[in-house]
């Protein structure tokens, strides 16, 4: 009797982290379900796609990559946020740049994934064969892993067009948040990285209500939520960094936790500019012209605190007044890290109906300007680091044969954290 050929699936994951943890779900319950994952195109049964639709560039990437599955495999699932963007006709985008798709889904839809690929690639579960961990399939190296805690944004910023794919704030279960996070830390990571479209406002739209772990009581709000995931990690000496950090009020109340250690001092938090005007022009919330006394007000509280953050440069009415407020702005504030976009009006963006959209020589003018501030600035931040002792994360040490994923301790002092403003992006799993 000929054995039957475990069916395969090849796997790309373009895009940010939350797109990540949308594929890691997928290739989780894949996984559940016993199949596997191939390399390659060729050696696959057919190939799912998650796809970035934010910005220009990257949804011609994920064209590209749809493009190349289909010409080396010929069968090809959709998934992400580029298969809830319509064309200019108005049908989806997906099937009108490539109609022989199999299927097409948008973001956070592991199960209409799976129904597509029940309907093209069907696999019985064998629940003596096909094992999962714990932690389910991470695309990431074993030692790190994102954590979602919420799905979607309730802002309406005029820039982007996220909301109309991922939808409004829906904030996860906290219990299932903690477990998840348990599991993880369990399975030997040890820098957990906290991930939403807008972290700071996790439970507003549950009204903070109470949720329960293993029996206790917990409010669904961030506070509680990173004081819960702190707490957790310190048997396992690991590391909890806070990303997508919007600068509100409550927020305040997170920086004595950095203090005791108990979360790295550190915030991810797109500003994405300066000026009262432009903010406004954006519609960006949180108070944003107060974000410089917010700063101050962390940094006498927390003084190791490291801040990564995004901008825009040349956004629609943008003066040149504007922008050096920008810019003195970053001189001031001393952001450690900081990237610059120069504007790019995404289609659906209601930023593009602002009068005053500059040519695109100006927005990348503009960019290189504030990047050269940015490092000179972030340059000057590490020389007062000269000489101290730290603890950090080491990735891979290839030259000591040492596999990625290894700590070194090099400190007495526990609050000394590293605090360095990594991008890992990865585009494929090879499980």
């Amino acid at each position: 009797m000929s054995e039957i050929a475990t069916p395969r699936i090849g796997f790309v994951s373009l895009g940010c982290p939350k797109a990540l943890t949308d594929s890691e779900l997928i290739l989780t319950q894949l996984s559940a379900e016993g199949y596997q994952t191939s390399k390659t195109f060729e050696g696959a049964d057919l190939v799912i796609v998650n796809t970035c639709g934010f910005i220009d560039d990257a949804v011609k990437e994920s064209l590209d990559t749809i493009g190349e599955a289909l010409a080396v495999n010929g069968k090809v699932i959709v998934t992400g946020c580029l298969g809830a963007k319509a064309g200019d006709t108005g049908g989806n985008l997906v099937r009108q740049m490539h109609p022989s798709v199999l299927a097409v889904t948008g973001p956070h839809a592991t199960q209409e994934v799976m129904d597509a690929v029940h309907a093209n690639l069907p696999k019985p579960h064998d629940p003596f064969v096909d094992l999962v961990p714990a932690q389910g399939i991470k695309l990431t190296p074993r030692h790190y892993a994102y954590l979602k805690i919420s799905e979607g944004c309730n802002h309406r910023c005029t820039f982007c067009i996220i909301p109309s794919m991922r939808g409004d704030l829906v904030s996860r279960p906290i219990g299932d948040v903690l477990k998840e996070a348990h599991a993880l830390f369990e399975s030997g990571v040890k820098e957990l990285l906290v991930i939403s479209q807008d972290t700071s406002a996790y439970g507003v739209d549950l009204k903070y209500r109470t949720g329960f772990y293993e029996g206790k009581p917990i409010k669904t709000r961030m506070l509680d939520l990173v004081q819960a995931i702190g707490d957790m990690a310190e048997p396992y000496g690991a590391w909890v960094r806070l990303h997508y950090v919007y600068p509100y009020p409550s927020v305040d109340e997170v920086i004595p936790l950095m203090v005791a250690g108990r979360v790295l001092p550190y915030l991810d938090v797109p500003f994405q500019h300066s000026h009262p005007d432009v903010l406004k022009r954006m519609k960006r919330p949180a108070s944003g012209e107060r974000n410089l006394e917010r700063i101050t007000r962390w940094r006498e509280v927390c003084p190791e605190i490291v801040i990564r953050s995004t901008f825009i440069a040349g956004f629609p009415g943008e003066t040149e007044q504007e922008f050096q407020h920008l810019l003195d702005f970053m001189r001031e504030a001393r952001i450690d890290r900081a990237g610059c976009f120069a504007y790019s009006p995404v289609d659906g963006a209601a930023a593009n109906e602002i009068p005053g959209m500059l040519p695109q020589e100006l927005r990348e003018e503009r960019r290189a300007r504030f990047m050269a501030v940015a490092e000179e600035v972030s340059a000057d931040k590490l020389r007062s680091r000269v000489g101290a002792n730290m603890q950090v994360l080491v990735d891979s040490a290839p030259g000591l044969g040492k596999k990625a994923g290894w700590a070194v301790a090099m400190l007495t002092r526990p609050r000394s954290m590293a605090s360095c403003a990594c991008s890992r992006r990865k585009k494929s799993a090879n499980n």
